[in-house]
């Protein structure tokens, strides 16, 4: 059940069962010569929709631009800072209160939000700390963010289709996903070297200066709908498995 696709009193009889909603959160951000601008995005969005298929779930908006200063060399890429972002996170989640909601699953596709989104959690419960012991008026709130790679088993299935060159950054993973999600989008596109560098970087200009095509130790010419359509199967079981577990835990 997607929340865009449904009316309110559709979503009112989703809460009369459940008090959990999974929101996909990404960045918008370059992926390397061959690699969709919205790869972050699209990567979780894709997963969730296919575990939607396997076990009941509320899939929110994607929140799709996220902490990516050090990519905005690239054009297309975008940013917000980290205080607009745990900002908007609070909005967001506060709304979702406000309508009965109190288990909140922030499926991530970048590694540059992990550190706001714990900050953002923080914030959150923060604010139910800081109460009076017995006057706690807040209702009960549940917040847990997991990146779509690091869920149990697919970590593994990724380096079975890719033993080599899957890399950090423009992933050949990343890009098979959603390239099976969006067939009519695949690029073929030489890479050189083939396999990219991996090296520190700063800031934008810093980052375009050591990685001139995007990439940081991959290989994406790799990626096919096919291996794309493999990690999304094994992602989404999983996914549907903790989600499950997260909205029914006592």
């Amino acid at each position: 059940m997607r929340l865009q696709l449904s009316t309110w009193p559709e979503v009112e009889t989703y809460l009369e069962k459940s008090k959990a909603i999974l929101i996909p959160v990404g960045s918008t951000e370059q992926h390397g010569p061959n690699g969709l601008i919205g790869t972050d995005a699209l990567c979780p969005e894709i997963i969730a929709f296919a575990a939607e298929q396997k076990t009941d779930m509320l899939i929110g908006p994607t929140f799709n631009v996220g902490i990516a200063q050090h990519h905005l060399g690239f054009p297309g890429s975008m940013t917000v800072r980290p205080s607009t972002m745990i900002a908007a996170m609070k909005d967001w989640t506060d709304s979702l209160i406000r309508h009965g909601f109190e288990r909140i699953f922030w499926f991530n596709g970048h590694g540059g939000n992990t550190a706001t989104l714990q900050a953002a959690f923080a914030e959150l419960y923060a604010e139910r700390s800081l109460q009076r012991p017995g006057s706690n008026s807040l209702p009960d709130l549940r917040l847990k963010a997991k990146n779509w790679w690091e869920m149990p088993g697919v970590m593994d299935e990724c380096r079975r289709q890719f033993p080599t060159g899957d890399g950090m950054h423009a992933t050949a993973s990343e890009v098979a996903v959603t390239y099976a999600g969006y067939p009519d989008q695949v690029r073929n596109v030489e890479m050189s070297p083939k396999i990219a560098p991996v090296s520190d970087f700063r800031d934008a200009d810093n980052y375009r200066d050591n990685f001139p095509d995007g990439r940081i130790g991959s290989d994406p010419s790799q990626a096919t709908v096919e291996k794309g359509e493999i990690i999304i199967e094994a992602a989404a079981s999983s996914l549907a498995r903790v989600f499950r577990s997260f909205a029914d835990e006592a």
